[in-house]
């Protein structure tokens, strides 16, 4: 909070960084520190079924991956991949979208490093 982060939430050790795409909305921005040492700076890119019905997992998947490169070329690495459903909040049995989301990392020896990784995966598009 000191280096000017909004705090989206934390889980466990691991501090989740907040987005305002509006003045009046906050949003997880897809930007984490995992606080044990080494520190480490996580991003999560995604690409939404729904932008894409008519590709596969593994098209959707390698769309991120090429959204990735900017975080590729800066020294993160993947570090796994994840399908999220939206369910319907008002019938769980329905699904809304599905995230094809990849995280990628970099440790951070420092917080000063931990600090500048975490401006500039701020400012990384992370949906294809």
């Amino acid at each position: 909070m000191d280096a000017g982060f909004e705090v989206f939430r934390t889980r466990g050790d691991e501090i989740v960084l907040a987005e305002r795409p509006r003045e009046n909305l906050i949003m997880d921005s897809g930007v984490r520190l995992c606080t044990r040492e080494p520190l480490e700076v996580r991003v999560v890119l995604r690409a939404q079924k729904a932008d894409f019905p008519n590709e596969d997992d593994a098209h959707l998947f390698s769309r991120v991956r090429t959204l990735g490169a900017a975080v590729l070329s800066r020294g993160f690495t993947e570090t796994g991949t994840a399908m999220t459903r939206v369910q319907d909040p008002g019938d769980p049995s329905r699904t809304l979208d599905v995230f094809y989301e990849i995280t990628f990392a970099k440790a951070a020896p420092a917080l000063e490093t931990a600090v500048d990784t975490l401006r500039f995966a701020m400012g990384v598009e992370k949906r294809a």
